[in-house]
């Protein structure tokens, strides 16, 4: 079994990660770690499916993930960092990797956990923690990433795969990048930095912008706990849920 003609049994040396599990076919790369999790599966384990048939995204919304995407999960363990700030870290590690692919920075991220580039939506970020009363018991961090997987005709004008732009591009191109990268993600346990704070406003496509939603104001940068910083007529407010809608 390969991927891209990379070995299966190759990847988790390749990664450096302590376990690399990929399927054909699953319901979900979440999932599939959760059970991981559950049974005891070490920090850094990884999930990958070449077609999910039930991706999700955030508020259970679905994520179409047919063959020619890259769609994987990796296990987090405590001590890390917030969900907020990891979810942050994780999208400008996609976005820093695409960027390093195309040679060029075209890559935008929309908070909390989305991916754009040329102002189309091209991968997301979604974490699911598990806990045992006030304690966390792991981090489960899912990236979907369109590569070379087609997009739906309804979707053409809003989401994009990588190919478009970069059509020799293969699925372990941006794993490579991706999966070793967060190694830093897990190993963050502190919040955000000032200068990690400064490079997502950097590339924030609606820094600046007014939105009407979750709340009415203007966006002005984000916490350190990844919480989004909106200036509205009553003061400047912290937004940690729901989707923003611009203006």
């Amino acid at each position: 079994m390969t991927l891209d003609g990379v070995p299966v049994a190759q990847l988790a040396p390749r990664w450096r990660a302590p376990h690399v599990g990929y399927h054909h076919r699953l319901a979900s790369c979440l999932d599939a770690l959760h059970e991981l999790a559950t049974a005891g599966a070490s920090a850094g384990t990884v999930v990958v499916g070449a077609e999910q048939l039930a991706g999700r995204g955030r508020e259970d919304r679905h994520w179409h993930s047919p063959e020619g995407g890259v769609w994987l999960a990796v296990l987090f363990r405590p001590p890390v960092a917030a969900p907020g700030a990891v979810a942050i870290r994780a999208g400008m590690v996609v976005a820093d990797a695409v960027d390093a692919l195309l040679q060029v920075p075209r890559a935008e991220v929309k908070w909390p956990n989305d991916v754009y580039l040329d102002g189309r939506k091209l991968a997301g970020v979604l974490c699911e923690s598990r806990w045992l009363g006030d304690h966390l018991q792991w981090l489960a961090v899912g990236i979907g990433v369109n590569v070379c997987n087609p997009v739906p005709p309804e979707l053409a004008g809003r989401a994009v795969s990588l190919c478009e732009v970069l059509p020799e591009v293969r699925r372990i191109d941006v794993l490579d990048l991706v999966v070793p990268a967060l190694d830093a993600v897990a190993a963050g346990s502190e919040p955000l930095t000032e200068a990690e704070c400064v490079a997502f406003v950097a590339r924030h496509r609606l820094e600046g912008r007014a939105i009407r939603a979750p709340v009415a104001g203007r966006v002005h940068g984000i916490a350190s706990d990844g919480g989004l910083l909106v200036d509205t007529p009553a003061g400047r407010v912290t937004v940690r849920d729901g989707t923003v809608t611009p203006a």
